[in-house]
């Protein structure tokens, strides 16, 4: 029994560390309205049967599923969990009906081919009329990934104690890695013969190449950054390589000025919809 209560406390705690990564809309992606109002009622109708019941088996298997139903919408898995708790509790506080309780967490798990562990400390203080608890310590061990753009969020989200900044921010970013994958990997698929990937379909470049004029190059690179606040948000920008000749020969500086073209694009056309313009602008007159 003491056993099933401990799987069942860890489960809790996994369920609320993944319900802090879907409190915000996907970006990009669809609308998960239904989703979330759908993890609402099944929460609401849960809490009540799970005060009345007795049955820690029937308990742990709304749980199980409630935690699957919870990776499958953020793309979060917790692999491995454990916790120890220490009462702090000075006879002082306990005359005065303050109790004080530090909980020491670990977990490991992973967000699509992202792996990470965490290890937090949260320190509770439950008087006569409230609970409160805090985060007190954060400490974020990410596996080596080909994303620079991450050592800079943890160092931030360790120093901000922000756990729900982390699981939230990872989550976003993830997604738009893997919008940017698909991204490349549809263009190159669509315009072999002018479309290069020197880096792979996961990297953040792509290179499209005049079949008519060799040397003529435009080079998409596409950043994904993660703000103060841990906002997540495309980055692309153009860069032009083109032979010196072609560059003597633009007196009306198109190639100069075609960065900041391409971001006016972008405003209007939205990412897809630009990148397709730009390779078909290359590429006219060109079979695909």
């Amino acid at each position: 029994m003491d056993a099933r209560r401990a799987e069942v406390r860890a489960l809790e705690a996994e369920i609320a560390a993944l319900r802090r990564a879907c409190e915000e809309p996907r970006t990009p992606g669809e609308d998960t309205s239904r989703a979330r109002k759908s993890l609402q009622e099944i929460h609401q109708s849960d809490s009540g049967e799970w005060a009345a019941s007795k049955d820690l088996r029937g308990h742990l298997g709304h749980l199980e599923s409630e935690l699957l139903f919870l990776s499958t919408l953020t793309g979060i898995n917790i692999i491995n969990y454990s916790m120890k708790t220490e009462d702090l509790t000075s006879t002082e506080n306990t005359e005065k009906s303050i109790k004080k309780v530090l909980q020491r967490h670990r977990l490991s798990g992973n967000c699509h081919m992202i792996t990470f562990q965490l290890e937090f400390q949260i320190l509770e203080i439950q008087n006569k009329e409230s609970l409160s608890s805090v985060i007190t310590d954060l400490n974020i061990i990410m596996e080596p990934t080909e994303y620079s753009e991450l050592s800079e969020f943890v160092s931030r989200a360790e120093d901000r104690r922000d756990l729900l900044m982390f699981f939230r921010s990872l989550h976003f970013f993830v997604e738009w890695c893997e919008y940017r994958k698909c991204t490349f990997e549809h263009f190159k698929e669509k315009y072999s013969e002018a479309v290069r990937l020197p880096e792979g379909a996961a990297s953040s470049c792509m290179v499209v190449q005049s079949p008519r004029q060799p040397g003529f190059e435009l080079v998409i690179v596409w950043r994904i950054q993660i703000d103060e606040e841990g906002k997540v948000l495309p980055k692309l920008d153009l860069l032009t390589k083109v032979p010196q000749q072609a560059l003597e020969l633009d007196k009306n500086r198109v190639l100069e000025t075609a960065p900041l073209g391409f971001r006016a694009l972008l405003g209007v056309l939205g990412i897809e919809a630009a990148l397709e313009s730009l390779i078909t602008s290359l590429c006219v007159g060109e079979n695909h």
